[in-house]
């Protein structure tokens, strides 16, 4: 059995600081509920229905996107005058949106007809047979499937089926402060590797005077995100396929690197709160933080910003990015008419004109390919190396993305060693155990054999 996935939550950036909102990224819902999931719903024929008069579309409105989403919630109803969207606040975050779904799925009413929902939820709507596999509406509907970005609406197909669709996309970035690389006489690039970035660090916190030459993200909500990065660059990861690897010697080997880089080397730092903030402040040379933090991150800079590729490592140095953000979901437990008329909501904001006003509004990734982002790129020519990017994003860890909760157990493991120099491989070994008892109990049970 393969599983093809992977995605981040980090919200879009377009305020005035690089960071106007901020992720929760533990918990979740729990994954016990409900039946196991079946294809049952792949044959839904809604051949002969009429799509209903008014359905809910629930967002948190990733990366300030709420001005965003009412134009094209308006300009979907001036093309299908028939059919009513109410954009609804269901949270401030994905965790919020994933514990009001679950609520509605409970009390079987007030469901939306279409959700918003991130890489480390869908997963577990589907195990609890709560969104429906949208195949059988791109067919109707003549989507042009192969138009999408492949690495993007990959990220949510499962056993053969099509779960979502990609809508706030995003991918880390390698951001650093072009001014503090030229008064340290390093070449205005990325690093191609973290072993090379370590043979500059200490010449930029020399000339620049910033507190440090690279800060890790916030731990909590992004560690397990954007340490892959370091992991796969290692040779190791968080799982490979289903095994789990985080204890492995790569995997271990990375992260001693990334603590040495703090406390023995001591020219790295971990952001408290928002990487993009304290890059944005001066306050780091350099970060990774998500291409949806861009504009944000070049409206509040004072100093000249450069963008690159994520660095590699000794047994890796391409295919080493993970994707990341939302997709578009649509809910089992409505009705089929509700459901074609989601469908059609779905078709509307996936084109590649309303892709291209979301990421110019956001600075999201277009997720089509036949997308025009010429004035989008002539505004703002950095998004085009994220663009580059995605031709070299690998799919997400299962571990990180398939395992409810893992997430919040990836930033605590990261935290120890990161911010409490506690022991890489001890703290590796605990939570493989978590990981293994969070899959056998949770997981495992409901996965097709």
């Amino acid at each position: 059995m393969t599983l093809h996935l992977d995605r981040r939550h980090f919200l879009g950036l377009a305020g005035v600081t690089a960071s106007a909102a901020a992720l929760a990224a533990c918990g979740g819902p729990s994954t016990t509920g409900g039946g196991q999931a079946t294809s049952q719903a792949a044959d839904i024929d809604f051949s002969g229905v009429k799509p209903a008069a008014k359905i809910d579309f629930w967002s948190s409105h990733p990366g300030q996107s709420q001005d965003v989403e009412k134009s094209l919630i308006e300009k979907f109803q001036a093309k299908n005058p028939g059919i009513t969207v109410n954009l609804v606040t269901a949270g401030a975050n994905y965790e919020e949106i994933a514990q009001k779904f679950q609520t509605a799925q409970a009390a079987k009413s007030g469901l939306p007809g279409v959700v918003v929902l991130s890489d480390v939820w869908w997963f577990r709507y589907y195990t609890n047979g709560s969104i429906i596999p949208v195949d059988s509406l791109t067919k109707q509907l003549n989507m042009k499937m192969d138009d999408f970005q492949q690495s993007l609406v990959n990220d949510y197909k499962y056993d053969g089926k099509q779960w979502a669709l990609p809508y706030g996309r995003s991918t880390p970035l390698f951001y650093y402060n072009k001014d503090h690389f030229a008064a340290a006489g390093i070449p205005d690039r990325a690093p191609k590797t973290w072993d090379e970035f370590g043979q500059w660090a200490p010449k930029l916190k020399a000339a620049s005077g910033a507190q440090y030459a690279y800060i890790y993200p916030a731990l909590a909500g992004y560690a397990g995100w954007t340490l892959q990065n370091m992991l796969w660059g290692w040779g190791g990861g968080w799982s490979k396929e289903w095994d789990i690897t985080c204890d492995s010697a790569d995997s271990v080997a990375a992260l001693q690197w990334a603590q040495d880089s703090i406390y023995k080397d001591k020219w790295a730092g971990v952001s408290s709160k928002e990487a993009a903030d304290d890059f944005s402040a001066g306050l780091t040379s350099a970060t990774i933080a998500s291409t949806g933090s861009l504009l944000g991150i070049l409206k509040s800079a004072k100093f000249n910003v450069g963008v690159g590729f994520l660095p590699g490592g000794p047994k890796a140095t391409t295919n080493v990015c993970p994707t990341g953000g939302a997709g578009l979901g649509i809910p089992s437990g409505i009705t089929k008419e509700e459901q074609l008329a989601a469908g059609m909501f779905l078709d509307f904001v996936t084109q590649p004109e309303s892709t291209v006003e979301f990421s110019a509004a956001t600075g999201y990734m277009p997720t089509r390919k036949s997308a025009d982002m010429s004035a989008v790129l002539a505004k703002t020519p950095q998004i085009q190396t994220a663009v580059d990017q995605l031709a070299v994003t690998k799919v997400q860890d299962n571990a990180r993305v398939f395992l409810p909760g893992a997430d919040q157990e990836m930033a605590k493991a990261a935290a120890k060693i990161l911010t409490q120099q506690g022991d890489v491989k001890s703290t590796m070994t605990d939570l493989k155990n978590t990981l293994q008892s969070i899959y056998d109990r949770d997981v495992k049970p409901k996965l097709k054999s």
